[in-house]
């Protein structure tokens, strides 16, 4: 067996130091670096670890910006929230003449490898992360082949060193509950997103914190977490409505969960807003159109894509960015889906 051997220098790596490192050809390290297949894992798993024990960056000559592109990824394309990402990032993109490569993770948080193979292959400007993050091992590598990454509306908290952009979900949370309170509502439930992405706690923490300011206590078994998706509003809201003690209002975490409360609400013989108020997020085209007319939080999706798009173009100009974590405004929607109590 070969073994992997510290080269000692003064000056920054290149592919000869690392394969003379390793006692592997200058092949096999190109191959690695370009995320060829066809290297035995042992071997890759070597390469990779002299790459980041000596810091390897690649120096990128970008591709004509005829043919150059970014990489799109989602957790999950289901809905019409996908939607107006999608839209905010093409328009960057068209402006600047870049293509647009889109992926979804079905539902997953971190990308597999394969993906990741498919990445380095294609050498991008630059990745594109929607409510999905790297892992570490994974960040290493794209930062090695010079490829950035700015994450939309991350499902965590990120490091201070990874590009951000989404909004202050907390504040929309705290917009959403203060609206209810100031209507009259003390009974309140709350279907929030999966309780294991960060937007889900912060809009949340805003509920808990808008009672705490009313001096009101929340119920816990009026908070609920469940999927950003029309059914599991369903779900929970015939749950919630069911019950003869039933909250006057409910604040969905997402338009697509405040549809499924109002389906809920029909079915159970409730008039919204009449017997029920019920407030969404994110005032998706759609809101303004059902019937009552949703009141909701307008989360700036198409400008936080928009954003973050811009933000990785400069990064693969080479640019440095001002401050790596941006939050975009939330603001309250009154329409027709919330009134005062019944009584």
């Amino acid at each position: 067996m070969t073994r992997s051997r510290r080269i000692v220098g003064s000056g920054a790596a290149t592919i000869a130091t690392i394969a003379d490192e390793v006692g592997v050809s200058l092949t096999t390290v190109s191959k690695v670096l370009n995320g060829r297949s066809d290297v035995a894992p042992e071997t890759r798993a070597r390469v990779e670890a002299s790459l980041e024990r000596n810091r390897y960056r690649r120096r990128v000559k970008r591709q004509p910006a005829a043919v150059s592109q970014i990489d799109l990824v989602f957790h999950e394309v289901d809905s019409g929230w996908a939607t107006e990402i999608i839209h905010g990032v093409d328009a960057v993109a068209e402006a600047a003449k870049v293509d647009v490569v889109l992926s979804q993770l079905g539902g997953s948080h971190r990308p597999p490898q394969r993906w990741l193979d498919g990445v380095l292959l294609r050498q991008p400007l630059g990745v594109l992360l929607v409510l999905c993050n790297l892992t570490e091992p994974q960040s290493q590598q794209l930062q090695r082949r010079s490829i950035p990454f700015v994450v939309i509306d991350t499902d965590s908290a990120t490091s201070a060193s990874v590009p951000t952009v989404g909004s202050n979900n907390y504040n929309g949370g705290l917009l959403a509950t203060r609206h209810l309170l100031e209507l009259g509502h003390r009974r309140i439930a709350c279907i929030s997103g999966p309780d294991d992405m960060l937007c889900s706690r912060a809009r949340t923490a805003g509920f808990r914190s808008a009672h705490d300011e009313a001096g009101i206590p929340v119920e816990p078994d009026l908070v609920r977490y469940g999927m950003f998706a029309a059914h599991a509003g369903h779900q929970h809201g015939m749950e919630l409505l069911s019950r003869p003690d039933r909250p006057t209002a409910i604040f969905a975490g997402s338009d697509m969960q405040a549809l499924g409360v109002l389906r809920a609400a029909r079915q159970l013989g409730l008039s919204v807003p009449t017997d029920l108020s019920v407030i969404g997020y994110d005032n998706l085209p759609v809101a303004a159109w059902v019937g009552p007319a949703l009141t909701t939080i307008n989360q700036p999706l198409r400008d936080m894509a928009g954003t973050a798009a811009q933000m990785l173009l400069d990064l693969a100009r080479g640019a440095t960015l001002p401050t790596s974590r941006i939050d975009l405004v939330t603001e309250l929607v009154v329409r027709e889906s919330t009134a005062p109590p019944p009584g």
